[in-house]
């Protein structure tokens, strides 16, 4: 008899199990193939391969986890190889990104990618790119020049596209006559605009003040966006002051120092595409810090560092060395470190002299300017001026070219004409966006200057040309100096403090310049020997004129950081394993705060059961705790339940410390209206309904996912990540996602645990932003220090190297750090050289 096996099934079931039988398999075929494609693409590893445009020999050797280790002669060498591999692994990547970039991502992916181009176009980054170009040093573009062409020659022995990944094989199939440019110099300083948008400080709190105002007055706008409580979490920098025109470290401050078309404008800037950044900005952040000598067993400094980026897949980093067989005028560099993916150079690592690492500055370096526009004119000191205006056209894969016209004002481009009409407020009828990376910078010129540097004095120098984005910088260095540099180009302000969008007519909140280099917080060899920066403040604004920032991290890394250091001193020295468990760290900081308060508030039955987890809970996050599981779901539905009936959903909260500090602060008046929730007529909820509504709402969600037995909760089995590929990853159709994407997996920590593993309390417990790679450097000897990246060193799907280092990082283990030439030769898994 013949097998039948959807006998006795429905219909309607019968069709719909074909259909997803017929799914099913064609997914697994559509994944051999894929597999088979893919691996057309991988790079050659071994060998001998002649590469036009070098003047020697390079030599590229690569560990069991393909991170290479180049070795050349000359300067201009050395970069073209770094394209050259660069290419070989993740051209689809730069290639996306430089489409991003310059606004073209329409000609990828067809008018789904529409408005992104149109944003992107409309702030013109390209165009200041351009100008940055020709304002370089020669130097400097002989080494983008070099870079280029390493990566040109990757592309000429690869003229398939198909053959350089597997991203372009699937992009046939909706836009088959697409064919990759060469690359130019222009594509890797545009690209530095990308990590400038992604780190650009307070932009999105600018907004959500605005929008929240919508809704409420300006007092109780205001308890939203607390002060940083300087009295409880540290400052980056606790000492010195500016005085004769330079911050002096040494010394000491004088007594007495110290709407709807908004809405189309915050719906425009979201629209960018993050490259670097988390899907929210307060998810973005980073630790670093530095522990001198007198501290460590090897009587040498350490240094740690972890950004924390959106998680992506491959990862944003790009871990690499490059070396010249000797030092000398004509090649200069011996560096190790973490790279991006289309720009030459090391972003953050170490040299054989210093090491150094970046956490985000955050200072306020945009503002939004509410304009009165009238046909092509604005108003500005009482007199109408014309707009700037260009039309800019816009190709579209499988469309007509798209025109639209980009204006400015004297602050810089109208935001919110990209989004479509908007009705006028009673005075601003548009929105200008003032940003200091919509002027030419030398951030190209920092890169090889930094990679360059062999002490405090030349670290300085670069730090001084690092102007975009402003990061604050770390140092330490084989003679036993630390220290901290903030560098950036801050801007002052004739009136304001950048933290709400400010009238553009009346000439009043204008721009007058920049704060010096020089008057910018710096310490070297602190009498505490330790400097620590977790995005917190970076000085007390008692003992600093300058306005960086009202909109900081609240301090709660960097409190939990100097605790584990300074408690690790007072038992012994540190040595780099005590570094890596310090990132490792999972505490929550709220949560001596918040406990307190949730076990006064009475439950009864299995709600109950599932409040006693919080009885002795130290705060710690791991994989297997059922309190922090449960913890992390009263957190979620208290935010909601307090603040999402009255804020606009722009505005609501995501979770970060800042409003750690805001339910901290209620949490002290019980009677406060933002507890009330005023969808509920003739009630007024107080903070202890609240409290036990929170507890009883996290219990039901949590027995639902997880079972009813709350003390076999687990965190890690909420709190997961799933890496997902920027492009493909999020198509919507499920066997091209599965392709590229991998996971999820849980991992442990929390938003502002030390351990910054992010997500948004608006969406679930999925993990959005993390510790985007791991460095602990041993200056003592370099070749002890640590790495780990979040995914792999190859952006090829079914790469042995696509994503191996994951399971490390969520391990929270490392790899060596290879910089010597005999140890990279020993951990050697394969050998490439490149020829004239």
């Amino acid at each position: 008899m013949r097998f039948r096996p959807y006998a006795g099934l429905p219909w309607p079931l019968r069709w719909l199990a074909r259909v997803l039988t017929v799914l099913l398999a064609l997914a697994l075929v559509l994944a051999a193939v894929g597999v088979w494609i893919a691996r057309q693409s991988f790079p050659r590893l071994e060998g001998t391969i002649k590469v036009a445009g070098l003047t020697g020999k390079v030599e590229v050797y690569r560990d069991e986890w393909g991170i290479p280790q180049i070795y050349a002669d000359t300067s201009e060498d050395l970069f073209m190889a770094q394209g050259y591999v660069h290419a070989q692994d993740r051209f689809w990547e730069m290639d996306f990104r430089r489409h991003v970039t310059a606004g073209r991502l329409s000609e990828l992916f067809g008018p789904a990618t529409l408005t992104e181009d149109k944003v992107i176009r409309t702030m013109g980054w390209r165009e200041v790119a351009e100008q940055e170009l020709a304002n370089l040093t020669e130097r400097t573009k002989r080494y983008l020049d070099a870079y280029a062409k390493g990566v040109n020659a990757y592309l000429a022995e690869h003229p398939n596209a198909s053959d350089r990944s597997l991203e372009y094989s699937v992009l046939k199939l909706q836009n088959s006559g697409y064919k990759p440019e060469p690359w130019t110099p222009l594509d890797s300083v545009s690209w530095l605009k990308a990590m400038a948008w992604d780190l650009r400080s307070n932009l999105d709190d600018e907004i959500d003040r605005a929008l929240a105002a919508t809704k409420l007055p300006r007092e109780r706008v205001n308890q939203l966006f607390p002060g940083y409580p300087f009295d409880r979490n540290p400052a980056i920098v606790t000492q010195g002051t500016i005085a004769d025109g330079r911050f002096d470290e040494r010394s000491e401050p004088r007594l007495g120092e110290g709407s709807a078309v908004l809405t189309g404008a915050a719906e425009a800037l979201s629209r960018v595409p993050d490259l670097m950044g988390a899907e929210e900005n307060d998810g973005i952040g980073s630790n670093s810090w530095v522990v001198s000598g007198e501290h460590t067993t090897t009587g040498k400094p350490l240094l740690a560092n972890d950004p924390h980026l959106s998680a992506q897949l491959p990862s944003v980093w790009y871990q690499a060395g490059l070396h010249c067989r000797t030092k000398s005028e004509k090649c200069a560099y011996d560096v190790t470190g973490f790279t991006f993916s289309g720009v030459p150079g090391v972003i953050i690592g170490h040299n054989d002299k210093i090491a150094w690492g970046f956490t985000n500055l955050g200072p306020d370096v945009a503002d939004l300017f509410l304009e009165q526009v009238k046909d092509d004119t604005y108003l500005y000191k009482g007199e109408w001026l014309p707009l700037e205006t260009k039309n800019v056209q816009i190709k579209v894969a499988g469309g007509d070219p798209v025109t639209i016209k980009v204006r400015k004002t004297r602050h810089g481009p109208l935001m919110h004409e990209v989004m479509g009409s908007v009705k006028p407020s009673d005075e601003a009828n548009a929105v200008a966006l003032q940003w200091t990376a919509l002027t030419p910078g030398t951030a190209a010129e920092a890169i090889f200057d930094l990679n360059e540097a062999g002490d405090w004095h030349e670290f300085r120098a670069a730090a001084s040309l690092f102007d975009v984005p402003a990061q604050n910088l770390v140092y330490a260095d084989t003679e036993g100096r630390i220290g901290y540099q903030a560098p950036g180009r801050i801007p002052v302000r004739a009136k304001g403090d950048g933290t709400w969008p400010v009238p553009g007519w009346t000439g009043e909140y204008e721009w007058r310049g920049a704060i010096p280099f020089d008057e910018l917080p710096s310490v070297s060899d602190p009498a505490d020997g330790f400097v620590v920066t977790a995005n917190n403040a970076v000085i007390n604004p008692d003992r600093y004129r300058q306005l960086l920032t009202k909109d900081w991290s609240y301090g709660y890394r960097a409190k939990r950081i100097l605790e584990r250091v300074r408690r690790a001193t007072k038992s012994g020295k540190i040595d780099a394993e005590t570094m890596s468990r310090i990132q490792q760290d999972s505490h929550n900081g709220l949560a001596e705060v918040l406990v307190p308060a949730l076990l006064k508030v009475g439950l009864a039955g299995p709600s109950a059961d599932a409040q006693a987890l919080l009885r002795g809970w130290d705060g710690s996050q791991g994989l297997d705790s059922a309190p922090a599981a449960y913890f992390n779901a009263v957190w979620r539905h208290l935010l909601m339940a307090t603040f999402n009936d009255e804020l606009p959903s722009g505005a609501r909260p995501g979770g970060g410390d800042r409003w750690y500090e805001v339910v901290r602060n209620l949490l002290e008046r019980p009677e406060d209206p933002y507890w009330d929730d005023v969808t509920t007529k003739n009630v007024t909820e107080t903070r202890d309904d609240v409290l036990r509504a929170a507890m009883a709402d996290a219990h039901h969600e949590l027995a639902g996912l997880l079972g009813p037995d709350a003390k076999a909760w687990r965190w890690g089995d909420l709190h997961t990540l799933t890496l997902t590929n920027q492009t493909f990853g999020t198509s919507g159709i499920g066997p091209v996602e599965a392709l590229f994407n991998r996971g999820p997996f849980g991992s442990p920590g929390n938003k502002d645990a030390v351990n910054a593993t992010g997500w948004n309390i608006q969406d679930d417990y999925g993990i959005t932003a993390v510790p985007s790679m791991r460095m602990v450097v041993d200056l003592a000897d370099m070749d002890r220090s640590r790495w780990i990246n979040l995914t792999g060193a190859s952006g090829h799907a079914f790469h042995d190297n696509y994503w191996d280092q994951a399971a490390l990082w969520a391990d929270g283990r490392t790899t060596p750090m290879h910089s010597k030439l005999d140890s990279i030769r020993k951990a050697a898994r394969y050998t490439l050289t490149l020829t004239p």
